[in-house]
Order: C-alpha cells, then structure tokens, then sequence
C-alpha cells in the first residue's frame, strides 16, 4: 500500500455514520501534525466552543508512519483546544500508529457529538472498514482496566487510544492515553491542550485499531527510500545520545533530571526555585538502579526495565518500566522526565515510589501528567497539601477519579486552580502549563514557550538541545537574551518532523549528524515521491506554523499573548538569581511581529 492509497475516515457522532473518502489533493502531501493542523484550519470555525458541536478532534499517522523505517511510529492529535481556546496538535507513540496507517486511515475526523447524552461509544476500526458501538459498560472505567478488556475482547492485539475518565468529565486537564507495546499501561499519551475532553465530549470512550488486513506502507521510491533509512538508522544507532547503550537507552528522558538541575533551571515547589535537593532520588538514573535492583531480587519474575521501545520499529528505546520495589512488579511505564518532574521536583516530592503513583494515577485517569503536576504545585502553593507531602498529594488526585469540586478543579488544570485560589504564581502561556524548564534560566526554551501557536510547550521548540546538550558539540549560552533565530529555527524543524510520523527524539542524532538529516527529509520525500532536499525542511515546517498561527489570529489572539508570566519577570530563580528577561521585542521578531 502506497501512502497515496490511504483514505480519510469520517465519522459524525450526531447521525453516527462512518465514511471512507479518497484523500484530497490538497492533503495528499500531508501528514501527523501538518494534516490534522489543516483540517482543523480548514473545517473548524476558529471562534467555535472547543467541548461543543463545531469542533472536531483528528487522528493522523505521519507521512513514514506504518513503514520499515526506524523510529517511525508516531501519531498527531489535534483539535481546537479547550485549555488555550487555540489550535493544537498533541504527539504519541504506542500500538495505535503503525496499526492505524496500514489500516489505510490517512486521517480519522470525528466530529459533532450525540444528541442523547446518556449514550456513549467505542469505534472500532479495522482495513477498509468502521463501526461506532455503544459501550455504556465503559463509561468512568479507569484505563489500565479499560485497555485490559478492550484486548481480551478484540483480536490481534489492537492499538487502543481513549479519552479516559478525565475526558468523559470534561476536564480541560485531560490527555488523549494510548497502550503501549505490551498493553501493560495506558501511557503513551498525546497529552497536552486537553484534547482527551475533545474526544470525549463526543462521547467516544475508546478507538479500537486492527490491523490484521492492513499493509505495511510503501514508497512511491522504495530504493531510495530503503538507502535513506539505513543512513538514519545509523545515525541514530552511533549517536552516543540515540544509540545503542547511549543515555537515553540508559537512562531514558530522566537523564535530564540531574542535568537540568545543575544548571539551576529544574523548577521546583511550583516554580520558586531552579534546584531541588531531591533530583537524584528520582532522576534516571534512580530508576535504573531500581530495575537492577529489583531483577536481582526477583529475577525473571521482574518487571522493570530501560531500553523499552514506545512503538514498534524504535531504534532510539528510551522509555522504562518503573518496577514496585517491594515485589518488582510493574508500577508505571513510563516515567518520564517531564512527569517525574512535574510529579516529584515541582512538588518537592523526592520519593521516587510516590512519583510513580502519581504517574500511574494520571495513567488511569487520562491527565496529562504536565498539567496535572503544575496543578498539584499551585494547589500547594494555596495551601491545599503542604509542598513535599507526597501521600496527600495521591489523596488529593484521586479525588479527580471521584469527581468531587476539588477534583474538578484540579483536573482542570493549573489556570484554573490560581483563578479559584488567588495564586498568581501560575507557570502558564496562553493556558497551557509550562513544562521542565524553567525559562529565566534558559532563554531560548521561554521564546519557544510564548511564540510557539500551541501553549506553552517545549516540543514545539527544543532549544534544550543547543542551550544545554549541544549542537555538533557547541553550547549556545542558556542566558543569552537574544534567541529568536534559534527558536524560530528548532519550531520550523519541528513541525516538519511532527508531520513526518518519526519521534521528535531522532533531533539529537540529525542535527550532529548530517547524513542522518538528509536520511529523515530522503526517506519522506520518497514516501512521497518528491524531491524534497535538506532546505525544503524550513519552508515546509514554515507552513505548518503559518497555518496555525493563522488559525490562532481568526481565533483572537495577538502578539500581545506571546508572554511569560508577569511573576518571572519580577521574580529572581535561584540558584542563578536571574529574571526573565528578554524583551517583547526579541519574542516578535520570531513570527515576524503578527
């Protein structure tokens, strides 16, 4: 099957109908976060209630998604979103990606919702064929019981993504979950902007795929394709970062944790400080001294590992299975470095066992862990739970599964608890929390935080790479006030990759790597049958972004909401005591001052 052979799947909740269309024209280049941010551009009115009829949420593989090619297997999510009220697009990996793409779905568009608002439903997706069932016996099941059943009850062990419980209450907190490999745990997550409330206010529980007819995804140039893929595979396999036995492999995500706090830009106890004392009791290198640990204790019965694949074809393994210690058995997979750090420093937890169920219960919830963890921080800032108390911490985010006000409250994300509350100190851009990296001490990432069209969000951007981890062995000074070239430069990147269907981790290895660069933009355009070259990254990636910010301005918002915070600027971080500052002046220059 050719990427061109793939169809849009659409389905209307209101009449509950499921349509196969031959992909347009104009969408057949497209795909991941270039696909769904177009039709949400192009179907989704930009002053539409993001939980009402007028919005729709799309699901698209990537343009080498459901291919041989190494590190391939991811899936967009987007939507208008109901914590930014703007476009978004959320990232995942898991079973649902290859399995949706060689099913032959380009694109899958749900939109309207039911009229009867005591019905709820799976869909249940397989080649050339879809079917909407009603599944009330679903409703307000947690995810690691809810994925346990779905595979018991379908075949070929299918690709599940849901809207969990926090999306079937509404709560803008919510993430859109996903199975892993092993259906182990619902937690690869396209998590961000509140996408998992889109998906349930229409009412949908779980997206089941079935691949058992589907085919793997061809390119139109497949000798190309082939020789391009090697030369990233080996870019990505020799990078001592991406490699076999490199720190991600290692360490996975959380080598960052000790890393990003010795650079004093680890936020912590809701933002008042860059370094917690505490990192290395829950850092990467703490789970994989518990893993070692525990296989020695328990043996083969042991369930913990690193070097764990989140999709099928990943080459790069940073994921982990984070054991109990008592018995060894699985308790969260992943923790990563954004939940650990959301879920331990930011909350002044240290007790890498207390984080992992923090993290699990988000799993079972559908909260997206950066939110929720920001959430948590401000409710302690307020005085709800004292910063450090990691069993009130549980008790209060289990009171999101229950339902009650506070739960509400918490699993409608960190906004919303400073406006309840009266905290001002709310690391958040245009609703959206900020995630592991505290701004006033890493200039870079804060420009890609206030301009990126999508929230506060660090993958839009990663100038991580060139701030702390270096590009081609260059370190880019973290508190240089002038970064809107750069930023500019790793969003424009970005989006091309987010369309592209590969894992935004194989950034590290092609931006060392120049044979590996050109091995990512040869094997798409063959994909394709283009000619795309290493240049045509920037214009592509360029579109992607021009067509969201437009959809962003048609929505209300302006220059003026590309800030941080009002707090950042007035209040120093230790240990570096710095303040955000780099002018509105430099932040306008990145999309040309809209």
């Amino acid at each position: 099957m050719l990427e061109s052979d793939k169809q849009i799947l659409r389905i209307n909740m209101r009449d509950l109908s499921v349509k196969w269309e031959k992909t347009p024209e104009k969408w057949s280049k497209l795909g991941g976060r270039g696909l769904t941010s177009t039709i949400v551009f192009e179907e989704v009115p930009p002053l539409a209630e993001p939980l009402g009829r007028h919005n729709k949420l799309i699901v698209a593989p990537g343009i080498v998604t459901g291919s041989n090619a190494p590190t391939s297997g991811r899936l967009s999510v987007g939507a208008k979103s109901p914590l930014t009220g703007g476009i978004k697009e959320a990232n995942a990996g898991g079973r649902t990606p290859h399995k949706l793409a060689r099913a032959g779905v380009k694109a899958l568009i749900i939109e309207d919702k039911p009229s009867d608002n005591d019905a709820w439903y799976n869909i249940v997706i397989r080649k050339n064929d879809a079917e909407i069932v009603q599944a009330n016996e679903y409703h307000l099941m947690g995810a690691y019981k809810l994925t346990k059943l779905l595979w018991e009850k379908y075949p070929n062990k299918p690709g599940i993504i849901g809207s969990g419980i926090a999306g079937q209450l509404l709560l803008k907190g919510a993430g859109v979950f996903g199975n892993n490999i092993e259906n182990s745990d619902p937690g690869r997550y396209a998590g961000r902007g509140g996408l998992g409330a889109v998906l349930g206010s229409k009412k949908v529980i779980a997206i089941i795929t079935d691949d058992k007819e589907g085919e793997v995804v061809k390119a139109v140039d497949e000798d190309k394709f082939k020789s391009a893929s090697k030369a990233l595979r080996e870019a990505l396999q020799g990078h001592p970062v991406t490699g076999k036995d490199g720190g991600l492999q290692n360490y996975g995500t959380n080598i960052l944790m000790n890393i990003i706090n010795e650079a004093g830009a680890l936020p912590t106890r809701n933002w008042s400080s860059g370094y917690f004392e505490g990192a290395s009791k829950i850092s990467g290198e703490a789970v994989h001294e518990l893993v070692d640990k525990v296989k020695e204790k328990f043996g083969d019965e042991a369930e913990g590992a690193y070097a764990h694949p989140c999709h099928p074809g990943c080459v790069i393994q940073c994921s982990n299975v984070v054991p109990y210690e008592d018995n060894g058995k699985l308790h969260v997979a992943p923790l990563e470095y954004e939940s650990a750090w959301a879920l331990g420093a930011n909350l002044g937890i240290d007790n890498l066992q207390q984080v992992a169920e923090l993290n699990r219960l988000c799993n079972d919830l559908g909260l997206d862990t950066i939110e929720t963890g920001n959430a948590l921080g401000v409710a302690m800032d307020a005085g709800i739970i004292p910063f450090g108390d990691g069993e009130a911490a549980i008790k209060l985010l289990k009171e999101v599964g229950e339902g009650t006000p506070l739960g509400r409250i918490i699993g409608s994300g960190a906004v919303t608890v400073g406006k309840v509350y009266g905290v001002t100190r709310v690391a958040a851009v245009k609703g959206q929390s900020m995630p592991a990296y505290d701004p006033r001490a890493i200039k870079g990432i804060g420009v890609t935080y206030a301009t990126g069209p999508q929230g506060a969000d660090h993958t839009q951007g990663y100038t991580i790479a060139a701030e702390i981890l270096g590009v081609k062995g260059q370190v880019t000074n973290p508190r240089d006030i002038n970064k809107a070239d750069l930023s500019r430069a790793f969003q424009e990147t970005t989006a091309f990759i987010d369309s592209s269907g590969y894992c935004l981790f194989i950034a590290f290895a092609i931006l060392d790597v120049d044979e590996g660069f050109k091995g990512m933009v040869d094997t798409v355009a063959a994909m394709l049958g283009e000619n795309y070259g290493v240049d045509d990254v920037t214009k592509l990636g360029r579109n992607v972004l021009n067509t969201e910010l437009e959809f962003n301005r048609r929505a209300g918002f302006t220059k003026e909401h590309d800030r941080l915070p009002e707090f950042m600027k007035e209040e120093p971080i230790a240990p570096h005591n710095v303040v955000w500052d780099v002018p509105d002046e430099e932040l306008d220059k990145v999309h040309g001052g809209r």
